[in-house]
């Protein structure tokens, strides 16, 4: 470009006068020239390349191949997790198992027990709970399965007799319409149902073969995990071990004490509707007990799901009156974990804004169905806190306190960066990677 030669030649020609002292260089037109001083070229500064793009502009276009790729990468790991999804959701299950699991293991082997023979007792005491629990329910539902159907009856014609007679106003002929039409609903896709019977077939192998999977992983996660996650480490650069393996270190209290508090709060939660279920007389309370304590590993949105299906089955079983009672002690229930357990329990393992954790569960059921609702949490907690290591000590020293970052959330008065620790202050034992 003309302008570009004509700014080069200028420059030129100053480089040449300062290079003769300063004197005999004419100034240029448009230079300006203060009594007794060197001209000075006025240059344009806005930088640009030879197409003729602003910087901005190509930093802009930079910026958007790279997460462009990122996303790329991102969806071709979750393409290979779903054709993977027999292995790693037993892998991940067992992860939060042996979260939930591995400070017992720890107890005994401080107590002079093997790796072995401890991770062994820990999994056959958590198979006899399991199973001794699950046994409980299912004969609980064979015996109350009889007067559960001519309850589940009379509520039906109950409730069709308050939606002829109630505020509603809706006619015998228009809810008999509505029962017609959804049987023939169903015989249309029969077919289809078969087919889902069929695939059952199939899903209760997979169910098998990830159930003794998960135990398999459990037992080593349990015996070997500090040792696995060393080897892990050194096959990073050596300058990223360190700084890995303490995130990690962080990230897996993090994880324990956010499933330990879940299952308190999980626990609080049965407890609390259960207790609602026998007083009002409600069949199979012990069961949806059971689905109350399995809903609330999943924040906010299981518990209430959970709750919904208790009342439900109320209203078919033991009538609207107290149905009603029994969603004021589901909504009591969830007060109480919403503003006492959450804040003093949750709170302490990791601090998640509400809307994080909606995002994280929507995103997780829609990718994964419920076993990503399941893990968001604990996986958005886990990043949470390596990220917010690895952002104040990129050198892997150990926070001054001890405790994992991003367990409570900041002050107002709080530093972004925490302080360095003292040269007393030792390392976790399983970050010496060298």
């Amino acid at each position: 470009m003309a302008w570009i030669d004509e700014v080069r030649a200028r420059a030129q020609a100053r480089l040449e006068q300062a290079r003769k002292g300063g004197s005999g260089a004419p100034p240029f037109p448009g230079d300006v020239v203060a009594d007794g001083a060197t001209p000075v070229v006025m240059v344009d500064a806005s930088p640009r390349d030879e197409d003729g793009l602003p910087r901005p502009v190509r930093v802009a276009g930079a910026w958007a191949w790279r997460i462009l790729l990122f996303f790329a990468v991102g969806w071709v790991l979750l393409r290979i997790i779903a054709h993977l999804d027999v292995v790693i959701i037993p892998v991940i299950v067992a992860v939060l198992l042996a979260a939930m699991f591995q400070p017992v293991a720890a107890w005994l082997r401080t107590r002079g027990m093997g790796r072995s023979l401890s991770s062994a007792l820990v999994l056959i005491a958590a198979l006899i709970v399991v199973f001794g629990g699950l046994g409980l329910i299912v004969n609980t539902f064979v015996a109350q399965i009889g007067t559960l159907s001519t309850q589940v009856g009379d509520g039906v014609r109950e409730v069709q007799d308050w939606l002829a007679r109630g505020p509603l106003h809706i006619s015998q002929q228009q809810i008999n319409d509505y029962i017609d039409q959804a049987q023939r609903s169903i015989t249309e896709n029969r077919g289809a149902l078969t087919s889902g019977a069929l695939t059952t077939a199939t899903t209760v192998g997979e169910v098998g073969t990830g159930f003794f999977l998960t135990l398999f992983t459990l037992f080593f996660f349990l015996r070997d995990g500090d040792q696995i996650w060393r080897f892990l480490c050194r096959l990073l650069p050596r300058g990223a071990r360190v700084p890995t393996a303490r995130a990690g270190h962080y990230s897996w209290h993090t994880l324990v004490s956010y499933v330990h508090a879940t299952v308190l709060v999980a626990f609080v939660d049965a407890i609390g509707i259960g207790i609602g279920l026998f007083a009002l007389g409600v069949p199979l309370a012990l069961p949806l007990a059971a689905l109350v304590f399995l809903g609330a590993f999943i924040p906010v949105v299981g518990a209430t799901v959970s709750g919904a299906v208790a009342v439900l089955v109320a209203l078919v079983t033991v009538g609207p009156v107290k149905a009603l009672i029994l969603l004021g002690v589901v909504i009591a229930v969830q007060q109480l974990e919403g503003h006492v357990l959450q804040p003093i329990i949750m709170g302490r393992a990791v601090a998640l804004h509400p809307l994080a954790v909606i995002l994280a569960i929507a995103a997780g059921v829609v990718l994964a169905g419920i076993v990503g609702g399941l893990i968001a949490v604990p996986l958005l907690a886990v990043l949470n806190t390596a990220v917010r290591y690895l952002v104040h000590h990129p050198d892997g020293e150990p926070t001054p306190d001890r405790q994992p970052p991003g367990t409570e959330p900041p002050t107002e008065d709080s530093t972004p960066d925490d302080p360095k620790p003292g040269p007393d202050t030792p390392p976790p034992a399983h970050t010496s990677l060298a």
